[in-house]
């Protein structure tokens, strides 16, 4: 072989290992960001979530639920990312993975995302009677391997001690259950697991692990309850909707002024069309946070697009669950790729943080079917 020949079979080689090089960078670094948690009773992040998703700069959070304020505070992204409290790569061997004093962090999962969880204190708890069902929501779609559902033993206060593996009884066990044998809801599917005690009062904790089947992925979540004494509890029938990939940060100088929700704009629906409402969170001097639920008339949809009309030119700080432009005094916002398909009659939202006086938009809204 002449000298030319293997000059050109090694560069050849350089190249083809340069480009599997770069294959193997392209490919996803993990697994989707769409996950699940339980909503009934509420999780601690979930249940913050829900509570103050739409305000969270309230400064009526701090003296109304302390706790959820202390874990807005420590890092926003665990109520923001509500559906990824997991691990990966346990085995099974929970209690391994995780000490004493981190069950409800997972163990400091996520790089320390989900360590407010853990704190101590009085959390807002769901009362309950002494049979109760336990609602876990799959977004992905994952099914599960099995699910173990544990309850604090009596004694156990929730208020003023850590949890630990010794301070949990299990209380249901749900083997194999693949996602097509959940029950179909609005964005996922529902697996609802009955709970029945007795003689259970006061203050306690709900521990779920949710052993996903798509891979050896553990969820772990805290669910804070009040025994009411007696009686079956029947859980809501709402479920979530998704949270925004890139969460708000952003912190008014002012603390914010709570106002009373503007009543909603809504354009009406044709078939297969959609309508949105506005509507004002809260305002400060200097700035504001509003919202927009987006919801799908009588047929499906694939992909919205609404248009907010403001009186000048509105100036946006800062957009979650839609990708907003301003042209003019017009504020266009556009699905993101996980909220734009919704079946018929079904609703998804958006937010954003604007500068300024808040001023009520023209709202219309149109979708691709």
């Amino acid at each position: 072989m002449n000298t030319s020949k293997r000059l050109r079979l090694l560069v050849s080689a350089v190249v083809g290992v340069l480009t599997a090089a770069l294959v193997v960078v392209a490919l996803p670094a993990g697994p989707a960001q769409a996950h699940g948690n339980v909503i009934s009773p509420a999780s601690r992040n979930y249940g913050c979530w829900q509570r103050w998703g739409d305000h969270f700069q309230d400064p009526a959070m701090a003296t109304e639920d302390p706790m959820c304020y202390q874990a807005w505070q420590a890092d926003p992204n665990a109520m923001w990312n509500w559906n990824g409290l997991f691990r990966e790569q346990v085995a099974g061997n929970h209690q391994g993975a995780i000490p004493d004093g981190q069950l409800c962090s997972a163990g400091h999962t996520q790089s320390g995302r989900y360590n407010a969880m853990d704190t101590v204190g009085d959390w807002k708890a769901t009362t309950v009677g002494n049979s109760f069902t336990v609602q876990v929501f799959d977004q992905a779609l994952h099914g599960a391997d099995y699910l173990w559902v544990y309850v604090t033993n009596p004694g156990f206060n929730p208020v003023t001690t850590a949890l630990k593996w010794s301070d949990l009884t299990r209380v249901a066990v749900v083997g194999n259950k693949p996602a097509a044998q959940w029950t179909p809801v609005t964005g996922g599917v529902q697996l609802n697991i009955p709970v029945s005690l007795t003689g259970r009062t006061g203050r306690a904790m709900v521990y779920t692990i949710w052993q996903a089947s798509h891979l050896d992925q553990s969820y772990y979540w805290c669910s804070d309850i009040n025994f009411g004494g007696g009686g079956t509890t029947t859980p809501p029938t709402t479920q979530p909707t998704t949270p925004p990939t890139t969460p708000p940060t952003t912190r008014p100088t002012t603390a914010p002024t709570t106002v009373p929700t503007t009543a909603p704009t809504t354009t009406p629906p044709a078939s297969g069309a959609c309508s949105a409402a506005y509507a004002l969170s809260s305002q400060w001097s200097g700035g504001y946070q509003a919202g927009v639920t987006v919801t799908a008339g009588s047929s499906a949809i694939k992909s919205w697009t609404v248009k907010l009309t403001y009186p000048s030119a509105p100036t946006i700080q800062q957009t979650w669950n839609a990708t907003a432009t301003v042209s003019g005094s017009v504020l266009t916002a556009t699905n993101v790729s996980y909220n734009g398909a919704l079946g018929a009659g079904g609703s998804t939202t958006f937010g954003f943080l604007g500068s300024g006086a808040a001023t009520t938009p023209t709202v219309t809204c149109a979708a691709t079917t």
